[in-house]
């Protein structure tokens, strides 16, 4: 790093973080946040325009067209910068645009060239349960990005953020809509798996606080709610508060992932196979990484949010 660049910061300036995946559902939310806390952002997208408005803070943040499998637009991306998130993450397989090829080779291609590029902190967003040894492609590509990305840049700090919800999520908002135009509604297996649900907000508030050195030397966190339900009782909870009043009858899951691949086919698919295999296990924080408590955040409770969920959708 240059001496002025080290004096510079050193001043206050908190430096440039490129953030790629910064017009999705998390990372608009973690270039907000980083904005409003003194960060210089720059968005690394495909789409850099479909951010929208930018933060409580007078300052907007950068853009740059950007693709995850373009090394040339990537070392761009990255040129000047002293941080970098990759939020950027896939549900549905489209032809070459694969769970590997994003979450593994992509992933990869972001840690190494951060490295190159003089970038000092790197965030990965990964997700709790990611395992390199999973049957479930969706769940392995995201343990095999992790190893990918550690192999890139040895100090790369990984975020596994439970099931966000939050405004324009693919997660209550479905299930309100389903609730609404379904009598019966279909539960996955008996609804016994745990979930304990994270607010999108409180991920990029703790991402924000994790670049900004709150947490020290952390290699990993796992970023959960307060509480963990059943998926059942998560579903009772929506229902109470959007006045439906459903049927629920257990489906099994060969059954789900038969519905699941035919919607697959959709242009904006409401299920896919891999939202089936997250839905048979339990997605709770393991007891080997800190949570958002670490950083000195209080997690947002469900009930408290989901009151509005009828204006998510």
């Amino acid at each position: 790093m240059a001496e002025d660049d080290r004096t510079h910061r050193a001043a206050g300036n908190r430096g440039l973080i490129t953030v790629f995946g910064g017009t999705g559902f998390l990372g608009r939310r973690i270039v907000r946040h980083l904005l409003d806390h003194g960060f210089q952002v720059r968005i690394a997208s495909r789409h850099p325009g479909r951010f929208g408005s930018a933060s409580r803070s007078d300052v907007g943040p950068e853009t740059a067209t950007a693709d995850i499998h373009d090394e040339t637009t990537v070392a761009a991306s990255l040129f000047g910068a002293y941080g970098a998130v990759n939020a950027a993450s896939l549900y549905v397989e489209r032809g070459r645009v694969t769970f590997d090829a994003v979450h593994v080779e992509a992933a990869a291609r972001v840690a190494r060239l951060a490295r190159a590029s003089g970038v000092e902190r790197l965030i990965h967003v990964s997700g709790i349960g990611a395992d390199p040894a999973s049957s479930a492609p969706y769940i392995a590509s995201r343990g095999r990005g992790e190893i990918a990305v550690r192999q890139g840049f040895p100090g790369a700090i990984l975020i596994r953020p439970a099931v966000m919800f939050g405004p324009d999520d693919v997660f209550l908002a479905t299930v309100a809509r389903l609730l609404r135009i379904l009598p019966v509604y279909p539960m996955f297996g008996r609804g016994e798996m745990k979930l304990q649900p994270v607010y999108v907000e409180d991920v990029a508030e703790g991402i924000a606080r994790v670049l900004s050195g709150t947490g020290g030397s952390v290699a990993c966190y796992e970023f959960a709610g307060p509480r963990v339900y059943t998926y059942k009782e998560l579903v009772q909870i929506v229902a109470v508060r959007i006045g439906a009043r459903p049927r629920f009858v257990p489906l099994p899951f060969p059954l789900w992932r038969i519905l699941a691949l035919g919607a697959e086919f959709l242009p904006d698919p409401p299920l896919t196979r891999n939202q089936v295999a997250l839905m048979q296990r339990d997605n709770v924080p393991s007891v080997d990484c800190p949570g958002l408590s670490s950083l000195d955040i209080t997690p947002t409770e469900i009930d408290t949010l989901v009151s509005g969920v009828t204006d998510w959708s």
